[in-house]
């Protein structure tokens, strides 16, 4: 992986939603987790970003957000544990209802010994279905400020509901939890 933070994306899980069959309510997937542990192998301090050394071996390239106010503390042997929720929700805006565009979050650093904490937030948009092909079972949408994505539907039947020019609200409730031994 070259960024934890592209293997963790939400936008794959939206297509999912799209593809369950009814369209009258908001359509919420299961939370996916992801944990990642290991050991600080490099740290950039300029850039922020730490290199993990994992259990089996692998190296994992950890961005490291501006709020995370004790990011100096870390060193290189420490032990980490980071565990990513991502919860997204779809629904299909009915017509003339107003596009939304939001991101609101809270951070919460570590109170203890060591550097760690958590950060949580939540990004509803409204993006336009801009193409549907059904013989390749796939979708394209377009959203705030150029925001552009196409995805294989797991369920074609679910693209028989839509059509383009639709407006669909995506939520992603996203939270992270930084521990360091």
């Amino acid at each position: 992986m070259k960024r934890l933070k592209a293997i963790l994306s939400a936008a794959g899980l939206v297509l999912l939603a799209l593809s369950l069959p009814s369209w009258a309510q908001t359509r919420t997937l299961p939370t996916q987790t992801v944990t990642l542990s290991g050991t600080v192998e490099t740290i950039d301090h300029d850039r922020r970003v730490v290199n993990i050394k994992t259990p089996d071996g692998k190296f994992e390239t950890i961005d490291v957000p501006s709020s995370a106010k004790r990011f100096d503390e870390l060193k290189v042997g420490d032990k980490v544990s980071i565990t990513y929720n991502n919860t997204v929700s779809a629904r299909l805006k009915p017509p003339g209802e107003a596009p939304v565009n939001t991101t609101t979050g809270t951070t919460t650093a570590g109170q203890g010994e060591r550097p760690g904490g958590t950060a949580s937030q939540e990004r509803v948009m409204t993006a336009t279905i801009t193409g549907i092909d059904k013989n390749a079972s796939s979708i394209t949408f377009t959203g705030p400020n150029g925001w552009k994505y196409s995805r294989r539907v797991v369920d074609p039947t679910g693209l028989e509901k839509l059509k383009v020019g639709d407006q669909v609200d995506i939520t992603w409730d996203t939270s992270v939890t930084v521990a360091v031994q």
